[in-house]
């Protein structure tokens, strides 16, 4: 079988959510199915770590594909000619979008329809692109791939015209997630807090990820405790971060809240490793990896009780309301002065975690694959 995948997210040094996705899935269908042909194809030069075993045909396809006029030249074009050019048998696109004019059986990986729930936070361009698109990407696909229930059920609430089967292939962890020993930690804390306790966020800052609302509650976190615990912020600032600016500014605290700005790889496991807690209170996840992330470095999580993210962590988080500022800093005074709690959960995060695999996830989109090709 020839299989073309769309890799446009394969990015040499810049890898993030649907690139890791694409990464971890595609590395593991090329190494355990070498009977197949993989096609992947490119939008611009790629690196030679991404070709990752001999059954792999490299194809790069103009124009790069990052705004939605370009969008649709590349795939309505560029790849329907190549789909045709190199025979493929199935197209893999793990990116939301795919191509409506091929003939090729299609299996889309679908991680979230955010922009139906907070169009206000996309830009006017992409919300009209979203808006067009999504539906006919939905139909055009003869297998779906979600990355958790709660995505799928969005799907088929919000497009019922989609008759589509729906596979849950959910996310998996990378190996540099990991605990860390007391001296690791220490020497982490050393380095970032002056030794001291602090909690952790890493992701966009953004307002879907409620970064503002998450530094008003640590900041009476701090009036509440009297505590030396910091605040770490990892993540680049995307647009829309003027209420992020605005929460900061007026805080008491500001000398106890850091902005790491993007966080290399090398640095995220000790960073996440050494925090006394994970507080990821997003508005909104199709999956949510620093989820995974902090299960397998056994670091305690605080999380929304909405969308995916009760149904990553099952029992092992503090599941709070992400409007209600007062129940976010209930959340972190609660691990901050419950040991037992904190030890509860991450054991009950080391059973969580078992759920997620890139192997399982891998198998997932196979299974999908195999299906589009013989038409079922």
């Amino acid at each position: 079988m020839r299989i073309a995948i769309n890799t446009r997210f394969l990015l040499k040094d810049k890898l993030e959510g649907i690139g890791w996705y694409t990464y971890q899935v595609a590395k593991r269908l090329v190494e355990q199915y070498p009977e197949h042909t993989f096609i992947f194809l490119f939008d611009r030069p790629y690196a030679e770590t991404f070709i990752f075993g001999d059954n792999v045909m490299p194809v790069v396809l103009a124009p790069p594909a990052r705004h939605p006029i370009l969008f649709t030249i590349w795939f309505e074009w560029s790849v329907v000619r190549a789909l045709k050019k190199y025979k493929a048998d199935v197209f893999l696109s793990t990116d939301n979008f795919c191509a409506l004019r091929t003939k090729v059986p299609t299996v889309l990986v679908t991680h979230d329809l955010a922009f139906l729930h907070f169009p206000e936070q996309v830009s006017r361009i992409n919300l009209a692109y979203y808006r067009y698109f999504t539906h006919r990407f939905l139909q055009k696909a003869n297998q779906i791939v979600s990355v958790s229930e709660a995505t799928r059920q969005d799907i088929r609430e919000n497009y019922p015209i989609v008759k589509a089967p729906i596979y849950i292939s959910g996310n998996g962890c990378r190996d540099m997630f990991r605990p860390l020993e007391q001296q690791e930690k220490e020497a982490v804390k050393a380095k970032y807090t002056d030794g001291k306790d602090y909690f952790f966020y890493i992701g966009a800052v953004h307002p879907r990820k409620n970064v503002n609302r998450l530094i008003v509650a640590f900041s009476a976190f701090k009036k509440s405790t009297r505590s030396e615990v910091k605040l770490l912020i990892g993540g680049r600032l995307a647009w829309q971060t003027g209420v992020v600016k605005e929460v900061y500014e007026v805080s008491d605290y500001q000398e106890d809240i850091q902005f790491l700005g993007y966080v290399e790889d090398e640095e995220l496991p000790r960073l996440l490793g050494a925090a006394l807690g994970l507080t990821y209170v997003s508005l909104f996840e199709g999956f949510g990896v620093p989820l995974l992330e902090a299960m397998y470095a056994e670091v305690p999580v605080l999380t929304s009780n909405v969308s995916s993210m009760p149904e990553v962590v099952g029992e092992a988080a503090i599941l709070i309301d992400p409007k209600r500022v007062e129940a976010i800093k209930s959340g972190m005074i609660r691990i901050y002065e419950d040991e037992k709690l904190r030890t509860g959960l991450i054991e009950k995060g080391s059973v969580q975690r078992q759920r997620y695999s890139w192997e399982r996830a891998a198998e997932v989109v196979y299974e999908a694959i195999e299906a589009a090709a013989l038409g079922t």
